[in-house]
């Protein structure tokens, strides 16, 4: 019998997610707020719901691709996907989640008898259309020996961190430190190249090819340049994200004064009204700070 797996949480990167599970063929029932978003679904072979609830009813697998730890407790507890599901269910968790969130959800998960997976994931729109996401994993190992063929039908890089949930979330958080200061050092070169009257780029395609080069510099960098409107994760999403970094390293007693910078650019520029434009353009803060060469 073939799985039914609800997906909640069809934005830009789920969608597409969603998408390879039907390609894989599996049944998948998925909902989101935006009902262009699950007639999207339906148009490539999967069943669209009116509910998170009615997505989950009777449901082998549910897959949360959602903005944050809110909002998956508002499907699983307040919207009552968790009691939809069959007794034996698996839900996995694949937002960015503060780790002790995670933890907290697993539990109320648990409590019901159905098991819980920890994957956040990485590689952004592209990894989740190609169906090359990387997929960071908290889990008893049986869970995630069962949950396998469904992460591998959305991601082709799966690590298992731990027998723990939270343990993917810490890595997500620790990959998040790094994504969020690149993108706040890659538009810090780049700001400084265009004061300086270098052509930007060709400063980019220099960097890009030299030692000082990294994935966020050649990904991001030519949207600093010349921003293109296109939206592959929003500015707040960093807001968010980064905030989660510099809590764990709260709770830690461990400084990350790189990232406290990182983040305070990205709320800088939130303020300014970017907050639901692509994150590249934190480069505006340099651009409104540098004022006009004297």
């Amino acid at each position: 019998m073939v799985d039914t797996i609800a997906f909640v949480g069809l934005g830009a990167m789920g969608l597409p997610m969603a998408r390879n599970l039907v390609q894989k063929q599996f049944r998948v029932v998925g909902y989101d707020v935006r009902p262009q978003a699950v007639e999207a679904l339906a148009e490539a072979g999967g069943h669209g719901a009116k509910s998170a609830r009615e997505a989950a009813e009777g449901a082998n697998y549910l897959v949360l691709m959602v903005v944050n730890a809110d909002q998956a407790e508002e499907v699983l507890i307040t919207n009552d996907a968790l009691g939809a599901l069959a007794p034996d269910a698996t839900v996995i968790l694949m937002a960015t989640c503060p780790p002790e969130r995670v933890r907290d959800i697993a539990k109320r998960v648990e409590a019901t008898g159905r098991t819980f997976v920890d994957a956040p994931v990485s590689g952004g729109i592209a990894g989740a259309t190609a169906g090359t996401l990387t997929i960071m994993v908290g889990a008893a190992s049986e869970v995630f020996s069962k949950s396998k063929p469904v992460l591998e039908a959305m991601g082709s890089k799966i690590y298992h961190l731990g027998e723990e949930p939270g343990q993917g979330a810490v890595m997500k958080t620790i990959n998040q430190l790094l994504c969020g200061v690149h993108i706040a050092t890659a538009a810090e070169a780049l700001a400084l190249a265009e004061r300086a009257g270098v052509d930007p780029t060709l400063a980019h395609q220099i960097l890009s090819g030299s030692a000082a080069s990294s994935w966020m510099l050649q990904n991001r960098g030519p949207r600093m340049i010349a921003d293109d409107g296109q939206v592959t994760s929003a500015l707040d999403i960093f807001v968010k994200d980064l905030g989660i970094v510099l809590e764990a390293g709260k709770s830690l007693r461990m400084g990350l004064p790189l990232a406290a910078a990182a983040h305070q650019l990205f709320i800088a520029a939130s303020g300014m009204g970017l907050g639901g434009k692509d994150d590249s353009q934190v480069i505006e803060i340099y651009r409104a700070l540098r004022g006009k060469k004297s």
